[in-house]
């Protein structure tokens, strides 16, 4: 499929990005190019593929959520900066 110039520029306005002459044309190019491949791919017959989520068969590894023994609190606050009030003191970040 050929992609004219103005297309590409009006991708280009869409991505806030601008291109010389020589930047368009090889865009040109490369658009196209792409879009023949997935025009090619539409022609495949993929009536028997499973509908997949990833190409590659992920497991998530996760240990069990279990509740254990908590640190006291001057444990936890021994290496603050500062503390207040049994918690973290930090700067105030929100006017």
């Amino acid at each position: 499929m050929k992609i004219s110039k103005e297309e590409v520029g009006y991708v280009a306005d869409l991505a806030r990005l601008s291109f010389d002459e020589a930047q368009t044309e090889k865009l040109q190019g490369d658009l196209s190019a792409v879009l023949d491949y997935v025009a090619a791919l539409e022609k495949l017959d993929t009536t028997d593929v499973k509908p997949t989520e990833h190409v590659l068969e992920l497991v998530n590894v996760l240990r069990p959520d279990v509740v254990g023994e908590t640190l006291p609190i001057d444990k936890v606050l021994a290496n603050a900066p500062e503390a207040e009030n049994n918690a973290f003191r930090v700067p105030r970040v929100v006017e």
